[in-house]
This record gives C-alpha cells, sequence and structure tokens, in this order.
C-alpha cells in the first residue's frame, strides 16, 4: 500500500469518515462521554414520535461532529457514501474503521464504484476483519473490473453505468446520524488552503434515524450492492484475480496504523479542532431542536426505466411536492442548476401561481465542475426571462475568507470557495437538506437522500443563512453582474466546448 501524504488533496473518502479526526489521538470514552450518551438517550426517550435535528452550517462543526459521534461509537456504524480515495483523508479513515472493528464496533460500509481508487489489496485486507464488512454499489467501472470489461459495459450498458449511488448517509448505534452534502476532505471542513466548499449537513437523532437504518438495510440487501471479496475472485475473465496473504493483511493493517500514529500528518489546526471536540459536541446535542423529520431515499437502482436517461425516482417526487405546495416563496442553494423539461415546467408553475423563487448556484469562477455549468450556461437566459432570481456565487465569498482568517490556516493566498450545499426553503417553513442537485443526473440517475424538517424556526435560520450567500459580498446576481466577465478568456473558450456537446442527460 501506498502511503500518500496529501494533506490538501481534493479527492475524498466515504462518509463513515466519521472517523477522520480522533484517530491517533484517540478520544478515549471517559465519564464526558458516557454521559453525553446518556443524555442522548434521555432525549430520544422524551421525545418518542419525533426527530431531533442540528444544522451543521460551518464546516468546522461538521468535522467535529462526525469525529466525536465515530471515534465513540459503542455497537455499530452504517456508511453508504460516493468516493473512496488513498489520500491522506481515506488513509486516516481506513485506519479509523480498524480502531472500530478492533473494539467490538460492527461497521457496514456501502461505497458507489465509479469514483474508487483505493488499491485492490487495501480494500481486500480491510475487509478481511471479521467486524468489518465492505460492498460496492454497481461495480461496472473500478472495483475488480478489467479495462476490457470496462469498455463492454459502456458499449452494452450505457444507462446501467450511469446509475450512480450519490446518497451520503452515516448513522452511529442505531441513534445518532448525519447526512447533507458533505464529503470527508479538508476542503469540505474550512481546513483546505488552496479549494474548499460551502456545504451544508444536518446532525439527527430520534425516530428519522430508524428509517435510514431501513434505507441503509435496502441498500445493502440490493443485488447491486457485492461483496468487496466477491470482486476478486478471477472467475471468467471479466473479473480480476487478486490474492493477499496474511502476512499482507498485517502489513497493509500496521502501515494505516503507523501513519495514523505520526502527528506532522495533521495541520495545526485539525490538532485544535481535536481538542475542541468534546465542549462543541456537547454544545450541538444541547441545541437539538425536536419536531417532525422526514428521511426520503431512492431506492437501489433509481427507477426501471428502460427507455433513455429518464426516469425519476422517489426523492425526485418528493421535492417535486415540496415545489408545488409553495405558496409564497421558494429558495435553493444547489451547486449545479441544469434544469430537465419537467423541472422547467415545475417552476413555472409556481411562477404562474405568484411564488417568488430565488436560486443561489455556482458561478463559473467557483464551480467545480464545467461541464454541468456548460448546462446551466446554455439555459441561464431562458431561466432569468422565466423570472427566477439566480445568484451565482463568488470564489472569494466574504463570509468564506472570514472563516478562513479565524481558523488560524498559514496561508499567503485565500483559498478558492465553491458552493456545496443543496438547500429547498419552501414558504419559510419547510426544509430539505441532502444530496439531491438540481439537475437531470440527481432527477433521473443519482440515487439521492435527505431530510424534510417540518420546524419553521430551524427553517427561517437556514433561509437567513442562505440570503447571506445571495449577498452582493458573496454572489453575483446573474441578471446584471455579467458574472462570466471574472474568469480568464482560457477557461471561456473550454465551456464554449462544453456547450455544444449533448451531454444534458448526464450532466
Amino acid at each position: 500500500m501506498r502511503i500518500k501524504n496529501l494533506r490538501h488533496s481534493l479527492s475524498v473518502w466515504l462518509h463513515l469518515l466519521v472517523l477522520l479526526v480522533p484517530l491517533s489521538f484517540s478520544l478515549s470514552a471517559s465519564a464526558a462521554t458516557e454521559d453525553a450518551f446518556a443524555f442522548i438517550d434521555e432525549q430520544i426517550a422524551t421525545h418518542k414520535g419525533q426527530s431531533g435535528i442540528y444544522v451543521l452550517e460551518k464546516g468546522g462543526e461538521a468535522l467535529m461532529a462526525r469525529a466525536w459521534l465515530a471515534d465513540h461509537a459503542q455497537h455499530s456504524i452504517e456508511v453508504q457514501y460516493f468516493i473512496w480515495s488513498t489520500d491522506n483523508i481515506g488513509i486516516l479513515a481506513a485506519e479509523a474503521l480498524l480502531r472500530a472493528a478492533k473494539r467490538g464496533v460492527q461497521v457496514n460500509v456501502i461505497v458507489d464504484d465509479l469514483l474508487i481508487d483505493a488499491e485492490d489489496k487495501t480494500l481486500i485486507a480491510l475487509s478481511r476483519h471479521p467486524n468489518i464488512h465492505i460492498r460496492i454499489y454497481n461495480p461496472t467501472n473500478s472495483v475488480g473490473v478489467p479495462l476490457q470489461k470496462r469498455v463492454l459495459n459502456v458499449a452494452t450498458d450505457f444507462r446501467g453505468v450511469n446509475q450512480r449511488m450519490h446518497n451520503k448517509t452515516c448513522s452511529v448505534d442505531g441513534k445518532v446520524a448525519i447526512t447533507g452534502g458533505g464529503k470527508m476532505a479538508a476542503e469540505y471542513y474550512d481546513y483546505h488552503q488552496e479549494f474548499n466548499f460551502r456545504d451544508r449537513d444536518a446532525l439527527l437523532l430520534g425516530d428519522v434515524v430508524t428509517i435510514m437504518q431501513f434505507s441503509f438495510r435496502e441498500f445493502w440487501e440490493s443485488e447491486l450492492s457485492v461483496p468487496v471479496a466477491q470482486r476478486y475472485d478471477g472467475l471468467g475473465l471479466m473479473k480480476k484475480r487478486v490474492l493477499v496473504d496474511e502476512d499482507e493483511v498485517a502489513g497493509i493493517q500496521q502501515a494505516l496504523l503507523d501513519y495514523a500514529q505520526s502527528p506532522e500528518n495533521f495541520p495545526a489546526e485539525v490538532h485544535k479542532a481535536i481538542n475542541d471536540v468534546g465542549p462543541t459536541a456537547q454544545r450541538m446535542l444541547n441545541e437539538i431542536a425536536w419536531g417532525k423529520v422526514d428521511f426520503i431515499s431512492d431506492r437501489p437502482g433509481k427507477n426501471d426505466s428502460l427507455k433513455g436517461l429518464g426516469g425519476g425516482g422517489f426523492a425526485t417526487t418528493a421535492l417535486a411536492q415540496l415545489v408545488d405546495e409553495a405558496q409564497e416563496k421558494i429558495i435553493i442553494q444547489s451547486p449545479y442548476l441544469v434544469m430537465s423539461d419537467a423541472a422547467l415546467a415545475l417552476f413555472k408553475r409556481a411562477l404562474d401561481r405568484g411564488v417568488k423563487i430565488r436560486i443561489n448556484t455556482n458561478s463559473l469562477a467557483s464551480t467545480d465542475n464545467l461541464p454541468a455549468f456548460s448546462g446551466y450556461r446554455n439555459q441561464r437566459k431562458k431561466l432569468l426571462k422565466m423570472g427566477l432570481e439566480i445568484f451565482e456565487y463568488k470564489p472569494d465569498a466574504a463570509t468564506q475568507r472570514k472563516i478562513m482568517q479565524k481558523s488560524g490556516t498559514e496561508s499567503t493566498t485565500l483559498p478558492t470557495t465553491s458552493l456545496h450545499a443543496k438547500t429547498l426553503i419552501v414558504d419559510s417553513k419547510i426544509a430539505y437538506i441532502g444530496t439531491f442537485n438540481l439537475d437531470p443526473r440527481s432527477e433521473n440517475l443519482n440515487t439521492e437522500a435527505g431530510v424534510i424538517i417540518h420546524n419553521e424556526a430551524l427553517a427561517q435560520r437556514v433561509e437567513a443563512a442562505i440570503k447571506v450567500d445571495m449577498q452582493a459580498e458573496n454572489s453575483w446576481n446573474a441578471a446584471t453582474d455579467n458574472p462570466d466577465q471574472y474568469v480568464p478568456a482560457g477557461k471561456r473558450g473550454k465551456l464554449r466546448m462544453f456547450q455544444m456537446l449533448p451531454l444534458k442527460p448526464l450532466l
């Protein structure tokens, strides 16, 4: 296994990765921790039939919540996620998996196949632990797939290859969970010194966590989720055969442990976060709001459409219903804004009945996905003409500059910021926080998940945060500011090339 010290890499590991920070510093299950879990049990018992929620609005809080929960899991960790990389974060997370498993925690992980770059032997070695179970969702591209099989899959089942699992959930001990847009990498938690994401997650307790577990189990038992060992059995010409003996397993595990035991692999600001984990976690728990929270998730495979790349899904239907029920206003944050014909009709109906719609999305200067932006660029004039108010996020948003300056990171230049939050607010009363991007891929191909929060006070707080992101110091008005002018000619030229390609159904 190659240990890469890529502290500021842009690729990331799965969500489980709630396991990141404690690592080698191993915050023990102290009396304070036991009190905190007793407090969680007491709160759940007191609010039977309800769900608790705390919105993780800041990257530092989101990081510490994940760290505290994972390090103190006692029975189970269930995670499904989209990406697993062998960068600095992935290595630390893998080590934390081992630590959790060694203390008897049952760790179940589902990770999508498309963007895995973990080494074959590392996956096998981790899955050899009796308490670690890893399944790969829709393995058509990476895990155990030789080149000739990849080509054949694309040629014979283009739709199937493009049906990915974009869910991002983690539940601990069946009591506490996190979902939202955040992945496990420095740039999602305001620690990257070159590129950061503005994101949003939700910390959850109570009934909604039980529903999340049912959803996880449906994915776990799906024929699309294949145990790692089965991907390397070498049966036939279309599977890899990879052998790992016990000495290699021990060596890989020791390399993970050694890496995590080296303090020099952690930036100073992460050390500070570690020291603040306990008090911060307790404060979040004290501020939990209780009420009705619905978890929505697509089923494995998204839909059974056999024609084209459409078909919709449960998450699409649930969110469309929220839009159809809006009476006064809708506020949206989405990193990508590419509307299908169905989405255009949905929002036109809302506009026609007098609903005011404001959307915050990435600018060309801030986007991390040029093909997706090309789809938005092709219809931006049409969207504005319809009556949508669109605000494009700046790469040097003032709010994010303040966060970086307060974090104490050592850098002569401030990082670029890109919007990554996926949020919908309806009539200042209902909020959705999750993984769904406003684009055809989330609508029809990727499985998506998230929570619909029926709490007016909380919805108004999230709405206020989005409105701040729309202010002139943080976003350009797409109708009046000509945001593309702030991007070099070379990038605009690449964008024009993407605009000419028939990519919309895949964006």
